[in-house]
């Protein structure tokens, strides 16, 4: 995959989108994503479906990429980093975050992060319970802790678009949705559904593929 950014103006402050599914804040030196669901591939195969693990490997490999190539000190997870139960993709999520101890690691709790918060003191990671500011943004999983009045960054929705190509067919791509108020981001993780409903005409949809991203 080619990295691909484009920046854009939020209250003030740029941000980078990248088109591998995650934000960047250079004043803060802050990487920010969503939705990894570390523990999903394992949770299916215990229920008997055969989802590889390279999934989770790829998703890992490609934050790998991200923080090394970003000069970052904290990486800020805006919910959902875990997916269900304690199983082995949590221990092969912590024996990776050992190169990256050095960096501050977040997490705003999402409706799937569930588990004990020794295991989250266990991994490092500091645990926002709701949100997380830091001016002039609030950081949250879902837009029911955004405030009025502050912009907010959230995920939860995995927001996508619907593209119509040749013939009758259409295409689904992830895509990051900016309005007045708001950002919501891709899910990080690749094996997630889609959601491409956006009632709100005054949302931007920045697209992207493997090589591009792109305003609709």
């Amino acid at each position: 995959m080619s990295l691909v950014t484009k920046e854009i103006e939020c209250s003030g402050e740029t941000l980078k989108l990248t088109n591998s599914r995650v934000l960047y804040w250079q004043r803060e030196k802050m990487l920010v994503l969503s939705d990894l669901h570390i523990g999903k591939t394992a949770h299916f195969r215990k229920a008997g479906i055969a989802i590889p693990s390279q999934v989770l490997h790829n998703d890992l490999k490609r934050l790998k990429n991200l923080i090394q190539h970003f000069d970052i000190e904290t990486i800020l997870i805006v919910g959902d980093l875990f997916h269900a139960e304690v199983n082995k993709d949590i221990q092969t999520f912590k024996e990776w975050k050992v190169q990256f101890e050095a960096k501050e690691w977040r997490l705003i709790k999402g409706n799937h992060d569930r588990l004990q918060l020794s295991i989250y003191e266990d991994l490092g990671i500091e645990i926002d319970k709701s949100f997380h500011e830091r001016t002039p943004f609030r950081f949250v999983h879902d837009v029911n802790h955004c405030q009025e009045a502050i912009f907010c960054i959230s995920g939860h929705t995995h927001p996508g678009v619907l593209i119509k190509g040749r013939g009758k067919q259409f295409i689904k791509l992830p895509c990051f949705q900016v309005s007045k108020s708001q950002l919501i981001l891709p899910a990080f993780s690749e094996f997630t559904g889609l959601n491409t409903g956006c009632d709100d005409k005054g949302t931007i949809c920045y697209a992207f593929t493997k090589t591009n991203l792109f305003e609709i």
